[in-house]
């Protein structure tokens, strides 16, 4: 059987790793697809780097079109990332009746909905297993080993340059900044970290989770972001003597009204086994009402783990390649005519538990009034911690909450930053006990 004849977009890190696991397993991966893969063609801008990366084992060009046009190529690996130029050449390469593989995980949540549509409709298949969790299985998980649960819920820990800073804060006991510096020295976060840090990254990477867990069509714009930047020292130690540890999450939850869909710092119980992915390494917590909690972890990011992903998918098309498309598992896990036009809930309309920290004057009455707010908005006190005053007779109050609707926080906040006992503004993370 003629071997699968693969067009390679882009050479750089993920692609040079690609390149590599597909030579070095070359024999194995023929065995498992029940023939050989080959890259044949690679585009890439730096065309003499690319052809010492390939030698005499594929054509090289600067122009990707070309490539994505050619008849003899069977399957496009998009590799360039970006949300401009790799939609058109994935929408290209559909028309030509091309199978895709990508690990753009922007362009699928910005573009998702519109690029599966047109796969459909050409009978053709678009893999992405590499767009979430690096080397970790999810995409496949959720679209086939829990395709008997009715997700409840999905948190993760889903970008490993904020759990890398968040761990490096809470370890040495640094400054978000000094641990960002370091993230930047080891290479772990870009000179521009922004995406990462911001939260755009792992909205990204929630948008396609939730659309594959829930069966709805992908609504990044919807998705809450709140990073990390902001996140202190104190607030780190104080969540850790109160138990908890704080991720970076990606949380998507169905609910009777609609579906959560946010990414922020939240306080994580200690005990939980997501509360202890430390470093670079990606947690992923999936509920399902079957199976119960399942977790997956692992190396989210990097040239082999990414690499193990895409060439995972390049078996999967190879296998079902000539398969009836009506018999293929659906792109988003659900059937294309059975999405659901369940709402994205706004944060507003979220209720879970939190994390309030104050600074307050030193002075009777304060805690008093404090409390009448938040009681006035429906918020109970679960736990609570005065700090010791400083030299400015100032100290900090920690409480954590029950569970209550944002929209209450959000008023009893704004009441109590206009106290004149309070200091500044009122810090809140989200809490979440994840049972």
């Amino acid at each position: 059987m003629k071997p699968i004849r693969v067009g390679l977009l882009g050479i750089g890190t993920v692609g040079g790793g690609t390149w590599d696991v597909l030579n070095r397993n070359a024999d194995e991966i023929r065995r498992r697809a029940g023939r050989a893969i080959e890259i044949t063609q690679v585009a890439d801008k730096a065309v003499e780097v690319a052809r010492k990366k390939v030698g005499r084992k594929a054509l090289v060009t600067s122009d990707a079109f070309e490539l994505v046009r050619d008849r003899n190529v069977d399957i496009v690996v998009e590799l360039i990332g970006g949300y401009t130029v790799a939609k058109d050449l994935v929408l290209e390469a559909i028309r030509r009746g091309k199978h895709v593989v990508t690990a753009n995980k922007a362009l699928l949540a910005t573009h998702g909905n519109e690029i599966f549509k047109a796969a459909q409709k050409k009978g053709v298949m678009v893999a992405f297993e590499a767009s979430v969790g690096g080397g970790i299985p999810i995409i496949k998980a959720l679209r086939e080993g829990l395709a008997a649960n009715r997700i409840d819920w999905i948190a993760g820990i889903i970008n490993g340059t904020s759990n890398f800073i968040l761990s490096e804060m809470r370890d040495k006991g640094i400054s978000f900044d000094a641990a960002l510096k370091d993230a930047q020295k080891r290479g772990y976060a870009e000179a521009d970290p922004t995406f990462d840090v911001e939260g755009v990254d792992a909205s990204h990477k929630l948008t396609i989770l939730a659309a594959l867990a829930f069966g709805i069509p992908m609504q990044q714009k919807k998705c809450f972001v709140e990073g990390i930047r902001k996140l202190t020292a104190d607030d780190i130690r104080y969540a850790e003597q109160l138990g908890y540890r704080i991720k970076l999450l990606g949380i998507t939850k169905r609910r009777e009204r609609g579906i959560e869909l946010r990414v922020h710092p939240t306080l994580v119980p200690t005990r939980r086994l997501i509360a202890n992915v430390e470093g670079v390494m990606n947690g992923i917590l999936v509920k399902g009402d079957a199976v119960g909690p399942t977790l997956y972890y692992g190396a989210g990011a990097g040239a082999q783990p990414t690499a193990s992903a895409v060439v995972a998918d390049l078996i999967d098309v190879t296998r079902l390649i000539t398969a009836d498309p009506e018999h293929r598992v659906p792109h988003l896990a659900f059937q294309p005519d059975q999405l659901s036009a369940t709402p994205i809930l706004g944060i507003e309309q979220v209720e879970t538990s939190y994390y309030l920290r104050m600074r307050v004057q030193d002075r009777p009455g304060v805690l008093a009034d404090v409390t009448r707010i938040l009681a006035d908005s429906r918020i109970s006190i679960e736990a609570m911690v005065q700090k010791e005053p400083g030299k400015e007779k100032r100290v900090d109050i920690v409480m954590l909450t029950h569970q209550a609707l944002e929209k209450n926080v959000n008023q009893a906040i704004a009441k109590i930053e206009k106290l004149s006992s309070v200091v500044g503004e009122v810090t809140r993370i989200r809490l979440e006990e994840l049972l």
